[in-house]
């Protein structure tokens, strides 16, 4: 029987901003796909949102959709997602106007509140945690 050669795996695209264009799917190995093709600094700031969510919500749920992950307790709600823009990480809170403190993004939406991370400047880590926590409880978005 012959064996197939396996093909190398194109390299990700990117998207206006630097956002990597992902395809759908849920679970940790589509999040370290997007994170692993986030560019440059960018990069760094995707391995640590994952890597600080994963240690401060445990059995946390992962996906990504619409090319953004997204974090969630049940696997079917959400409330957080990040996404590269062209000088910085946004971070959603789904539901940050129920947070407090309130992130310090604004929106045109009711419920979503945003942070902005840029190069060099993560924000303070027990604030992060602190919001993450409460985001956790508050029944998550169906996207």
């Amino acid at each position: 029987m012959a064996t197939q050669k396996q093909r190398p795996k194109a390299p990700v695209k990117l998207l206006s901003g630097g956002n990597p264009q992902i395809a759908k799917g849920q679970g940790d190995a589509v999040v370290q796909e997007f994170i692993s093709a986030m560019p440059g600094w960018k990069q760094d700031v995707g391995r640590w949102l994952d890597d600080t969510i994963t240690a401060a919500i445990p059995g946390v749920h992962k996906m990504v959709k619409w090319n953004t992950p997204f974090y969630g307790m049940d696997g079917e709600t959400w409330f957080l997602g990040f996404h590269c823009l062209t000088r910085y990480v946004k971070v959603a809170f789904l539901k940050g106007a129920q947070l407090d403190p309130l992130p310090p993004g604004t929106s045109k939406q009711k419920d979503p509140r945003y942070l902005d991370i840029f190069e060099g400047a993560l924000p303070d880590e027990a604030q992060f945690i602190s919001w993450l926590k409460q985001a956790a409880r508050l029944p998550g978005e169906k996207l």
